[in-house]
């Protein structure tokens, strides 16, 4: 076994590879760019490197291993970790790269050859159109029936791929595809499949070592997406019978065989809806820790991190197919720094206070203090629940989002609280796109509810003596006491007795502050919220979600009518990112709904439009530019 690993990764999944390596007795090295010096990984580890150009530095993370004395290095998962230039290189500086060789890297990072390969081992795989086979045409396009998907070659994690209903869209989203794929993989090859309806994803997680002997550690059903990524994932699949999980997992065992796999792998297959589970077909090979392996560790009681070193060390499986049991069910919900009622945009800003809870496995990348950017991946951490049945582990993952505070960042916590509860949820009903077909009622409308904006009225109402000189501290004016307006509502008397006007409601109140916590009555039914200020900004939490309230600032452009979001013909920054495009000049005319500007994060860009017919008087941004959340861009001046 090795002395000293580098982890060539950063965020939640270099910590948890850490505690492993520190399980074992290993010493543990970090790499951080500029931005990460002061992050919880680098505080885990027992040695960190610096990396001036980045994690995606593939000679910088070499010499840093070489530098820090380190044998073996761990990809994680994202940047290098699929990167077959990358794990040759650790090879070549004589180092061990823990995870699959260099030639199954590449035969599986091509879909084309990896689709070909595995058909050839038997493995059903979706009918489609390749590069070779002809043109990719309407023509042929037809033949394989609509809709249809196309997907980068050389791409994974959803990105890049485009839905096709029509023929007279293919042209036009043929192009935009390869864009997308040359700007995000640097290969523009497209491979187009036909598009399987309301399919289920599941993928079956595979562990091979270098002395033949490959094993499968059973399902994860990953249908429960947005974006085409992962937000639930669960082991077993609700689908699943003991008969098809042997069949499917016998087919990933033999797609890994077919490339010389070694190490941890993921074999994703789309189940058509209408199936059952008795027809499925293979869709992509991850080779590397997927994210949601920690669902398969709960039901197996296995550490694939653990059993990832060991194969990397040269040691054989310590078990075989028939000593795999799958005990309980296991469920997982990525937290993310996006808005779903945005659709989903990133977000950003610093933790001002956290809270993550107790009783289930959190694999978390978040710190109190730490800045959420726009540099890195939306996804600050993972909760996980067990228990002995399915419905048992929903309800016991629930709670524990219930029990998470993240203020000063919006999160998604409150979308994955309301997308457990769906019914079709509840009773395993699932397909990959659930979550667009009632993202409206998930997302929810945005209005906070009463009780939580008279609860902010009270914390900002302490927080804010009144610099009136009328407007004493018993409330005294002209016989009567005061109304101070805190925007959300109005607060006459102390925190101690209020009355409070929100939204035409006259409440009772009372506020008491507490180490972070404001404990608030309402008309006799008192709740707690973690709560944090910053720059003048009051956060409250409570129940898995969070909301901030802005202190009121007279003349604000948000108190008059449609103020708040552009319909003062202000122009804001839709999350927090990097000005990609400006696509109009000042001065210009510009009409309703015109693209201004696009604003990237993350690898998503968001084209920012203009509020209103009018004139561009205003443009404050310009390519390159770094901007924030709501960081105003230009202004548009209506017609009169």
């Amino acid at each position: 076994m090795f002395d000293s690993v580098l982890i060539a990764n950063r965020g939640e999944i270099a910590v948890r590879i850490i505690r492993t390596l520190r399980a074992l007795g290993i010493r543990s090295v970090a790499v951080h760019s500029d931005a990460d010096r002061d992050a919880p990984h680098v505080h885990a580890a027992d040695l960190a490197v610096r990396l001036p150009r980045g994690y995606l530095d593939i000679e910088g993370v070499v010499e840093a291993a070489l530098r820090s004395g380190a044998q073996a290095v761990h990809p994680g998962y994202g940047f290098l970790a699929e990167n077959a230039a990358f794990a040759r290189r650790v090879a070549d500086a004589g180092l061990v790269f823990v995870g699959p060789p260099p030639a199954a890297i590449e035969a599986m990072g091509d879909k084309i050859r990896a689709r070909d390969t595995v058909a050839a081992a038997g493995v059903p795989v979706v009918p489609g159109l390749v590069p070779g086979e002809g043109p990719l045409d309407a023509a042929r396009l037809e033949a394989i029936g609509l809709p249809a998907l196309i997907k980068p070659s050389a791409g994974g994690g959803g990105k890049g791929m485009v839905l096709v209903r029509s023929a007279e869209e293919f042209p036009g989203a043929l192009e935009s595809a390869r864009r997308t794929a040359l700007a995000a993989f640097g290969d523009g090859t497209l491979l187009v499949e036909r598009f399987v309806d309301g399919p289920r994803h599941i993928e079956i997680q595979v562990m091979a070592d270098a002395h033949g002997n490959t094993v499968h550690l059973g399902e994860r059903e990953c249908s429960l997406q947005r974006r085409h990524q992962k937000i639930i994932e669960e082991a077993p699949s609700p689908l699943l019978d003991p008969e098809t999980r042997e069949r499917m997992g016998a087919a990933a065992v033999e797609a890994a065989r077919s490339v010389g796999y070694v190490g941890a792998g993921t074999v994703e297959f789309i189940v058509p809806g209408s199936a059952g589970g008795a027809e499925f077909f293979f869709m992509e090979m991850n080779t590397r820790l997927q994210v949601e392996h920690p669902v398969t560790e709960l039901v197996t009681g296995l550490d694939l991190v653990e059993l990832q070193l060991r194969i990397a060390a040269g040691e054989p499986l310590a078990f075989g197919q028939g000593d795999v049991r799958l005990r309980g069910h296991a469920v997982e919900a990525r937290v993310y720094a996006e808005d779903p009622a945005r659709d989903f945009l990133p977000t950003g800003g610093r933790v001002l206070a956290l809270r993550e809870p107790a009783g289930v496995r959190v694999d978390s990348g978040l710190a109190e203090g730490m800045v959420v950017g726009s540099d890195y991946d939306p996804m600050l951490s993972k909760i996980v629940a067990w228990a002995p049945d399915r419905a048992g582990a929903l309800r016991a993952l629930d709670a524990a989002l219930a029990e998470t505070a993240i203020l000063g960042v919006t999160t998604n916590v409150g979308f994955l609280r309301a997308l457990l509860a769906h019914p079709d949820v509840v009773a395993g009903r699932l397909d990959t796109g659930l979550v667009e077909r009632h993202l409206g009622d998930l997302a929810g409308d945005g209005v906070v509810p009463d009780e939580v904006l008279a609860a902010a009225a009270l914390v900002l109402h302490h927080r804010e003596p009144s610099d009136d000189p009328w407007d004493v501290g018993d409330g005294w004016r002209l016989g009567e006491r005061a109304w101070t307006d805190h925007r959300y509502a109005k607060v006459r008397g102390s925190v101690g007795d209020a009355e409070i006007e929100v939204n035409g409601r006259s409440l009772s109140g009372r506020l008491e502050l507490d180490a972070g916590e404001a404990v608030v009555t309402i008309d006799g039914i008192t709740r707690r919220y973690a709560t944090a200020s910053d720059r003048g900004v009051v956060w409250l939490a409570e129940g898995g979600r969070a909301w901030p309230f802005p202190r009121h600032e007279p003349g604000d452009p948000a108190d008059r009518p449609g103020g708040a979001r552009g319909g003062d013909g202000v122009v804001r920054s839709p999350m927090p990112g990097t000005v990609l495009v400006v696509k109009a000049a000042e001065g210009d005319q510009v009409a309703a709904g015109q693209p201004l500007l696009v604003v990237e994060a993350m690898k998503m860009e968001h084209t920012v439009t203009a509020p209103a017919d009018g004139v561009l008087t205003e443009l404050r941004a310009r390519t390159g530019q770094t901007v924030e959340l709501d960081a105003v861009l230009a202004k548009v001046t209506p017609c009169e």
